[in-house]
């Protein structure tokens, strides 16, 4: 009988190593760490989102072009391309992350575009949820 063998980070087993720093940088100290793979994967997608293409230097491929494409008047056609530059960006930097929903909605009354991506991680048990406002 076959079963699948799932991957667990060894650091994910000592507790007491941080594996990452969070977002924001909004706390008492400079950096808010994280001590799990789940929390700093979501860190570093976060980063990747709010980062925009040709921004990092030396790096001028990382990030996407979402800021550019929010700045457009909300059709279904902008929606798309979103889901497609998001969809193009994990492929790209994250290829053992799937995504199993992504959803684009607006709010023009309050000017605020929401992305909602559901996914998981290739070979572990890692499942989460992401979200981001972009707002006016």
């Amino acid at each position: 009988m076959a079963f699948n063998v799932q991957k667990i980070y060894p650091i994910d087993l000592q507790p007491r190593k941080a594996v990452g720093v969070s977002l924001p940088f909004s706390s008492k100290a400079v950096f808010n760490s994280t001590y799990t793979t789940q929390d700093a994967l979501k860190s570093n997608l976060i980063n990747f989102f709010l980062t925009g293409r040709q921004e990092r230097f030396l790096n001028p491929n990382f990030g996407t072009n979402l800021r550019a494409l929010l700045f457009n008047q909300m059709t279904p056609d902008t929606r798309e391309e979103i889901q497609i530059e998001v969809r193009r960006g994990i492929a790209d930097w994250f290829p053992n992350i799937t995504i199993e929903q992504l959803l684009v909605e607006e709010a023009p009354d309050t000017h605020t575009v929401t992305i909602y991506i559901k996914y998981s991680v290739d070979q572990t048990n890692i499942q989460d949820e992401l979200l981001i406002n972009f707002e006016q």
